[in-house]
């Protein structure tokens, strides 16, 4: 018998577990279910305390960790090589690929500004851009990436694409520039769109020196981690005036009282609820349940994290 922990009891998966397979319940607290020596895999909860982290994924006979988010950051530094750890890569696709879409509509169009005249009752017309010839980067082109790019088909944007290796169009997948190229596309960017998970590579990677090579009045929208960006020269820009920005996470985060952020000219800020959406935790439920099934099967699990990141 597979002894396996879940965040939510067995029920919220949707459907029942695979033959062969037992589970306890475990939030994310002290103490740990009674199991704990014998649990092979765990369904993270959100918010585990890395003195937690540090001890569940040292557990005796532990194999398996599966996430319910795409990032994996605050995890994977705690796991150990005796342990596959994979992410909810998909789960999240729609919700953060319209935020996306929704933030460039609407610093493009100044929606901000109308709210904020809207506030305070005064009719404020003003001419605005169009999203429409815009040249829109995707840096992180994953699942996510794809999914921005097929909700703004048919917006008249011409869409460039970044991962971490360059690769040629085929059948199934659109050509990607590689990371080494960054440097050469971001000056013709009108969006830039951050889509990549926190490495050692990625983390501070949009610097002063990133930010300099955007042309003027370029957007800048963050969907990824706020370790990515460099919060002071990001802030330097804006207060200059020269980008505009979309932020739906923050380094720090939460944000502070008082922080300068929160009164940054040209930004867009939300608290991270890029994913939150209602129907996110089944599709997640779904991911989760299917790797179980794959693990119950002693078939290869999918959406591995491993040193080349995610």
């Amino acid at each position: 018998m597979i002894r396996v922990w879940l965040p939510d009891p067995p029920e919220a998966l949707g459907a029942p577990l695979p033959d062969g397979m037992i589970a306890d319940v475990w939030t994310g607290g002290a103490p740990l279910p009674d199991s704990a020596d014998e649990v092979e895999a765990i369904v993270l909860p959100f918010r585990v305390r890395p003195d937690l982290l540090e001890k569940v994924t040292r557990l005796p006979s532990l194999k398996f960790i599966q996430l319910r988010s795409a990032g994996a950051e605050n995890v994977y530094p705690h796991v150990p090589d005796t342990v596959t750890l994979c992410n909810a890569r998909g789960a999240h696709d729609p919700g953060t690929s319209e935020w996306v879409a929704g933030v460039i509509v609407a610093q493009t169009r100044n929606l901000p500004r109308f709210v904020k005249a809207q506030r305070v009752g005064i009719w404020d017309p003003a001419m605005s851009q169009t999203v429409a010839g815009k040249h829109v980067l995707i840096v992180g082109y994953g699942s996510i990436g794809a999914a921005v790019e097929r909700r703004l088909a048919g917006w008249e944007v011409t869409v460039e694409r970044v991962a971490r290796r360059a690769r040629p169009a085929t059948a199934d997948a659109p050509e990607a520039k590689g990371i080494d190229e960054l440097d050469e596309a971001l000056p013709r960017a009108d969006v830039v769109v951050l889509l990549v998970p926190v490495t050692d590579e990625t983390r501070g990677m949009v610097n002063a020196k990133f930010l300099a090579a955007m042309k003027d009045g370029a957007l800048l929208v963050n969907a990824a981690r706020g370790a990515i960006v460099d919060t002071d020269a990001l802030l330097r820009e804006l207060n200059s005036g020269r980008l505009k920005a979309a932020l739906d996470v923050t380094d720090p985060e939460p944000l502070p009282d008082g922080h300068p952020l929160w009164q940054a000219p040209g930004l867009l800020l939300t608290p991270h609820v890029g994913g939150a959406v209602v129907g996110g935790r089944d599709r997640a439920n779904a991911i989760v349940l299917a790797q179980l099934t794959r693990y119950a099967a002693g078939e290869p699990l999918h959406n591995i994290i491993g040193e080349q990141g995610y």
